[in-house]
């Protein structure tokens, strides 16, 4: 360690380091600050002692050397006080000057304020840095040989220099009574904003105030408006406008829920979702509270008694509606799109409704839900008739569901556009077809002929199945034909475009694209000019072809990847867009969690039978794609990984799994595998927990990110999964927040979250659960297994996160046989839907 620090310090103000003189003795009533200024007349600030108070006349010295003044010592009172009031300012320069120091030092960035032109302040700070201690060493050096000519001047010639002297400082005093010396006139900054408010205090003026305040941050300069890519808006709910509620709208609510001691915060979203007047309907009816995301039925009702007072009970019929509702809403989250009737019932009964058949009566009767008559089909039995279809009716057994207006007619009309495509597929375009099928070969060319004839086609298989349906885009593009390639998420669509980029060399009449290597096809403009895009950015404008008059889709192809992650709302809106004689091929692999919003569109449709369905034979390569194989066929095999492909790490408990998953990501995998944190991405069952995304979040944050959270818990480089839409999760990075809100970067896009909806829009992202990372897939990836975990695995949940790596797959392993039981006996869990019966009586079977 450097020592210069403590010889700075020992050669600093205050040291006597000159021995007396003859000379010094020998002058009755001489001062030691003449004294010190005869022996040799040290340059101010090197070490020698000053006036009677030590140190301190030698710090005014010091400090008026560094403000520009010739004082060479031996300061009367006035000068003391002068100096004094420089030495109190000394701080600001020598803080500065200290920091100045560290800054050259560390990063060799600018020097703070008081570093230039304070060269005294930063020589005098034992912390002032190299220049600083270089001046000490300079000036010791002087004052020595400054000691010894001194030494050797005789008595009589030390004592007509000390009568010289003190003409000197008479000669000085009478020159400062016409004008006083201003010091500290370079000085600026913190340092000068002290220098005032202490001769503010001698003076006897108040000080300002903003001196020991905290600085006030500089204003900012307004930021030019970014340039945004148009984003996806995603359908409201029910009930919801478009605009933003009136101020007075949420003021009154406002007071009714502080009148019923409800949240007061709720305000803005009970009135978006109740529209005007909403303090007079939930004042009528306090239960229509539920309507809000997050509310449970026992809190509403304390608020509705709070409102009501002994007008309200358990058989109150506003009471059984609501919460009809609110069982219908939580099953949507749930992913059904509808609930059987005895089901429904019994779930009331559970919420302490008196009388559930009366209770859904009444909400059918208000128009809050549907009800509908399925028939079930048997085996061997005739195709089943709809609802009231003729006297056969009674024979055949039917289940009643009840479901919101909202998802059965999203439903019915994915099943009438499917029904549309298959019954009308074009024929103008059956050469440019042959042609297409024509250039390709193997299950791509099946794909092909089969999409050839049929207005819609399933397409099944792994990750590296997704080539045969790249092929058939870029086949069909070649062809003249207009056909469009849509992703779940922006990382589906950089490997789709990859993908294309790798095969373009080969593919016949590619024109430009031949010969262009897949960097640059990565880039998002070649994603456009290969036509690939996500589902949102096509829904929403932002991405695919235009729409002609009638608003559909100027499409003969429209190929959707990622199927199974469609909801019916998304995959109607799709089927809705598409013109008459277009062609739709659904591609995906079954085995995957299905979408986050209700509905099983892509199960539903194989379950059917009613469409061709092109199963892929190209298997998924390496030791991970061999392990996820086996565990969609429900086996757990033990699979041979010699380059660490994949590592089991065995842990006792939650607290250990944390450490462990932490020193994977930081360590262990960037070590050994060479895969760096910010490619590796932490998989758990699900949000709390011990070891749940919180917790290994905020443990991943300290580790690789750490930071106070100056931004709603985010800090500037932070990873992060943004939700701009109920069901969809898009990997990010934190940049920057301002009053417009939270800056990201998203896939390579600038996004801003308002401020309002960062605590509902962005978590942190290093882990995720298995429903936000599907859809995309990293180099590497650590799926934690916690012991407290065994209950929420599946075989889709296990197969979903365990072929998110791409090179390297650890597993940190706490639920011991769990998980091969979990894999061998647990199928996804059963979604009540109406989309297969209403293909079976709409489209004959293939």
């Amino acid at each position: 360690m450097s020592t210069e620090p403590e010889t700075t310090e020992k050669a600093g103000p205050g040291t006597p380091d000159v021995p007396e003189t003859a000379g010094q003795k020998a002058t009755p009533g001489q001062s030691r600050a003449d004294a010190g200024a005869g022996a040799g007349q040290r340059p101010a600030g090197t070490g020698d002692s000053g006036s009677g108070t030590g140190s301190e006349g030698t710090e005014a010295a010091g400090a008026a050397r560094g403000a520009g003044a010739d004082v060479a010592g031996g300061a009367s009172d006035a000068d003391t006080r002068e100096g004094r009031a420089e030495s109190d300012a000394g701080p600001g320069g020598a803080e500065s000057g200290t920091d100045a120091g560290d800054a050259e030092a560390g990063s060799g960035t600018d020097a703070g304020p008081g570093g230039a032109e304070g060269g005294s302040g930063a020589s005098d700070n034992a912390d002032g840095g190299a220049e600083g201690r270089g001046g000490l060493r300079a000036g010791d050096a002087e004052g020595e040989g400054g000691a010894g000519d001194a030494s050797q001047l005789s008595e009589a010639e030390a004592e007509l220099a000390a009568q010289r002297l003190e003409r000197e400082r008479i000669e000085r005093r009478k020159a400062e009574k016409k004008g006083r010396i201003e010091s500290g006139a370079k000085l600026s900054g913190k340092a000068a904003d002290l220098l005032a408010a202490v001769r503010a205090v001698e003076s006897g003026e108040k000080p300002v105030a903003a001196v020991f305040a905290e600085p006030t941050p500089a204003p900012r300069r307004p930021a030019p408006e970014p340039v945004r890519r148009p984003q996806p808006v995603p359908a409201a709910p029910a009930g919801v406008p478009a605009a933003a509620p009136a101020p007075e709208t949420v003021e009154a609510v406002r007071r009714v829920l502080a009148e019923g001691g409800a949240p007061e915060a709720l305000a803005p979203q009970v009135a978006a979702a109740l529209g005007e007047g909403a303090d007079a309907v939930l004042r009528e009816d306090p239960w229509q509270l539920l309507r809000i995301g997050g509310v449970r039925p026992d809190q509403a009702d304390g608020f509705a008694r709070a409102l009501l007072g002994a007008a309200c009970g358990p058989g109150d019929e506003r009471r059984g509606r609501a919460i009809t509702v609110w069982l219908l809403e939580q099953a949507a989250l749930a992913g059904h799109t509808a609930l059987e009737l005895p089901t429904l019932t019994a779930a009331l009964a559970r919420q302490s409704v008196p009388d559930p058949d009366a209770a859904v009566q009444s909400t059918l009767a208000e128009g809050e839900a549907l009800a509908f008559q399925d028939a079930l089909e048997e085996p061997g039995a005739a195709a089943p008739q709809a609802a009231g279809g003729g006297d056969g009716e009674d024979e055949r057994p039917v289940r009643v569901l009840v479901g919101l207006e909202r998802y059965a007619l999203a439903e019915e009309s994915l099943a009438d556009g499917l029904a549309r495509l298959v019954n009308s597929p074009s024929k103008e375009s059956e050469q440019a077809w042959a042609s297409a099928a024509g250039a390709l070969s193997g299950g791509a060319a099946e794909l092909a002929r089969a999409v050839a004839g049929h207005g819609l086609v399933l397409h099944t298989g792994g990750e590296a199945a997704r080539a045969e349906p790249a092929a058939l885009l870029a086949a069909a593009r070649a062809a003249g034909l207009r056909a469009f390639a849509v992703c779940h998420t922006p990382d589906g669509c950089r490997r789709l475009t990859a993908t294309l980029a790798a095969t373009a060399p080969a593919r016949p009449d590619a024109g430009t694209d031949a010969g262009a290597g897949p960097e640059e096809h990565a880039h998002p403009s070649s994603a456009t000019e290969l036509g690939v895009g996500t589902v949102a950015g096509l829904l929403a404008g932002a991405e695919g072809p235009g729409r002609d008059a009638d608003g559909t889709l100027e499409l003969d192809l429209l190929v959707v990847l990622d199927a199974p992650q469609l909801d019916v709302e998304s995959a109607a809106t799709l089927v809705e867009s598409l013109p008459d004689g277009a062609r739709l091929v659904l591609s995906g692999d079954p085995a995957l969690l299905w979408s986050a919003g209700p509905g099983r569109v892509f199960a539903d449709l194989l379950a059917a039978r009613v469409v061709p369905q092109i199963a892929s034979r190209i298997p998924d390569p390496g030791p991970i794609g061999e392990l996820v194989s086996g565990i969609g066929i429900g086996e757990l095999n033990q699979v041979a990984a010699p380059g660490k492909e994949i590592v089991i790490v065995p842990v006792r408990d939650a607290g250990e799994a944390v450490h462990r998953t932490v020193q994977l990501v930081a360590d262990s995998v960037p070590r050994a595998i060479g895969v760096p944190p910010d490619q590796t991405v932490v998989i758990t069952p699900g949000h709390g927990g011990a070891a749940g995304t919180r917790a290994l979040n905020s443990a991943l944050k300290e580790r690789l990110n750490p930071g106070p959270g100056r931004f709603g818990g985010f800090d500037p480089g932070d990873r992060i999964a943004y939700s701009p839409a109920p069901g969809r999760t898009v990997p990010g990075v934190v940049v920057k927040a301002d009053a417009d809100g939270l800056h990201l970067t998203c896939a390579g896009v600038p996004v801003v979250v308002p401020r309002e909806r960062v605590e509902s829009a962005v978590r942190h992202g290093w882990a995720l659960t298995a429903h936000q990372a599907v859809g995309a897939r990293w180099p590497a990836a650590v799926v934690v297994l916690p012991g407290d975990a065994a209950q929420a695995l599946s075989r889709p949940w296990v197969y979903t996160a365990f072929g998110r790596a791409e090179r390297h797959l650890s597993v940190v392993h706490g639920v011991e046989q769990a998980l091969p039981k979990a894999v061998a006996e647990t199928p996804a869990k059963p979604r009540t839907t109406r989309l297969q019966t209403l293909l079976r009586t709409q489209v004959p079977a293939s």
